[in-house]
């Protein structure tokens, strides 16, 4: 496995900073076909989002994804956005922020911030039973 990017630790650090500060933190996401947002907002490609605790539900800043409830025009929306497709993280108060290079991105096969779909159970035994193969549990009891 590859270093992981140092993008969204910088990403939720600077959310943190706005946060702390009083500030309201907004992302500039470029728009592609792994993004889920409300098509009706986006222009030339991207569309600017506010993060902040006041406009945001569940908001999950993960290392690949970035995901939320909010609302648009009174209905409310999940938001979806690759980390790899945000282009800035600033301020709306001051400006004061971040730039990045935008990315391709590739999913993991494992998705993240999926809480719809629990995970099965572990057996009795403590493995998994997926794709008709036991695994083991990788959980210790420490005491």
């Amino acid at each position: 496995m590859g270093e992981i990017s140092t993008k969204p630790y910088l990403i939720r650090a600077l959310h943190e900073w706005c946060t702390d500060n009083g500030y309201t933190p907004y992302i500039v996401v470029k728009v592609d076909a792994h993004t889920r947002v409300p098509p009706a907002h986006v222009q030339d490609g991207q569309i600017t989002l506010n993060i902040g605790s006041l406009a945001t539900n569940k908001l999950s800043l993960g290392n690949e994804l970035i995901e939320f409830q909010a609302r648009f025009g009174g209905i409310t929306e999940h938001v979806s956005v690759p980390v790899a497709a945000v282009s800035a993280i600033y301020a709306r108060e001051t400006g004061a922020g971040m730039g990045f290079e935008v990315q391709e991105y590739e999913p993991s096969g494992e998705p993240e911030g999926q809480a719809d779909e629990p995970p099965e159970p572990p057996t009795p035994d403590g493995s998994s039973p997926q794709d008709g193969e036991a695994k083991r549990s990788h959980l210790k009891i420490i005491k």
